[in-house]
């Protein structure tokens, strides 16, 4: 563009000379007036080149200055960029819902979570959440949020699964759009469960201290009456030892399952031989097995003749299982102790050929003082073996689990890893 522009300069200054000359020779012009029409055509050719390199130089300003300013924007969108990817990744990945809503009430974004607990997919974005979500106290509060006022918290319950809790808050925020509002869901279902399980262990624990203290003080006081005779004064210290050893055993119980709370206590990791733990636990339940003619089966598979573990622990394990099996099994009924090694595991088991657990029952077996049968007294046992069976095996690494069997009677097995266990 330069060169065609100086070339274009000097050829129209050259046919300017050339057309005076002919104008001279023809019209008898001086040599004078055709010396003044060369000069100021190349006085032209001059200043446009003056003329061109400024306006090079401008505009070559200019277009460094549109560089600079493509160059900035360009950064700030891919910033922009990396952080909406952040956002709606630490979003996607949160258990808490979230949803946000301009100003005129569409829904702007909602997280995973809150898809799943709203049952709303994607495709809600740019929608009214009043045409959305159909739950009355979520539209409330994003009603009062929008308007910019304060949003107490609330607890509530779903409408697709009533058994979860949820605390959901609203909160005016700024949006791109002006002011809009946010929405936090929170659930609060195991939290909820274990604050009632908390109630009811300190209910039950009253209950179960009470019983036992209330049976001593009575028969104390009836051999403190005159005119009581020797047979009823040995019935009632039988009463009163069989009470106070129970007593003694629930505070016992109690303590253990602190211990195990607060992670007092630790893992003496041993080689133990299946065989002889059963028979070791056996031997401590024979008076009661043989009292009731009970017979009991062990099943032990040739790979899984032993299992490292604790050797005190897993016999107050496999113990309190064996022991709530005599208990509840019928008279002459048949008690099976068995262990296989199945995908790296080793599997205890204990079936026994009692009544069974009801199936809504199954999965609360193992709480603190929970009773399978609210009308049946518990055969001598305090409430809490399987919450300390449950916690032994969870220190361990394993899982307990109980079941009924397709014959009826209960299944209670304790899984354990086959390698060793770290204390």
């Amino acid at each position: 563009m330069k060169l065609g522009f100086r070339m274009s300069a000097f050829v129209a200054s050259v046919a300017t000379a050339g057309i005076a000359l002919l104008v001279q020779r023809a019209a008898g012009f001086s040599w004078a007036v055709v010396a003044a029409l060369v000069v100021g055509a190349l006085l032209s050719w001059v200043i446009a080149l003056l003329v061109f390199r400024h306006v090079k130089t401008e505009i070559g300003a200019v277009a460094r200055g549109f560089d600079v300013k493509l160059e900035d924007l360009r950064q700030r969108i891919e910033e922009l960029s990396r952080d909406r990817a952040r956002m709606e990744a630490i979003l996607s990945g949160m258990v808490e819902g979230v949803l946000v809503v301009d100003r005129q009430g569409r829904l702007q974004m909602v997280n995973r979570a809150a898809q799943a607990m709203l049952n709303v997919d994607a495709s809600a974005n740019g929608r009214l959440y009043l045409e959305v979500i159909r739950h009355p106290d979520i539209s409330a509060q994003l009603t009062s949020a929008l308007r910019g006022d304060d949003v107490e918290s609330r607890e509530l319950a779903l409408a697709r699964d009533p058994g979860r809790m949820f605390v959901a808050r609203a909160a005016s925020v700024a949006t791109a759009g002006g002011a809009g509002a946010v929405l936090v869901l929170h659930e609060i279902t195991d939290l909820r469960r274990a604050d009632q399980i908390r109630r009811d262990f300190v209910a039950n624990v009253s209950h179960e201290l009470r019983t036992p203290l209330t049976a001593i003080r009575g028969y104390v006081e009836a051999l403190l009456d005159e005119g009581t005779d020797t047979r009823d004064t040995r019935r009632f210290l039988e009463i009163i030892g069989r009470q106070s050893t129970r007593m003694e055993r629930l505070v016992k119980d109690l303590l253990r399952l602190a211990r195990l709370d607060a992670k007092q206590e630790p893992l003496d990791a041993l080689t133990c031989d299946l065989q002889q733990l059963f028979a070791a636990v056996i031997a401590d339940l024979t008076p009661t097995i043989t009292q009731k003619r009970q017979h009991v089966t062990v099943v032990v598979q040739p790979e899984a003749g032993a299992v490292t573990a604790d050797p005190a622990k897993l016999h107050d394990i496999v113990r309190n299982l064996a022991e709530n099996a005599v208990n509840y099994s019928p008279e002459e009924a048949t008690i099976q102790l068995s262990a296989h090694r199945d995908d790296g595991h080793i599997r205890i088991t204990v079936a026994d050929s009692g009544p069974g657990i009801p199936s809504e029952d199954l999965a609360r077996v193992f709480e603190r003082f929970y009773r399978v049968d609210k009308s049946r007294s518990r055969p001598g046992g305090t409430g809490l073996g399987l919450a300390i069976v449950k916690h032994l095996v969870e220190l361990h690494g394993g899982q307990a689990t109980a079941q009924n069997g397709p014959a009826g009677g209960a299944i209670f097995t304790i899984t354990l890893p086959a390698g060793s266990v770290s204390g």
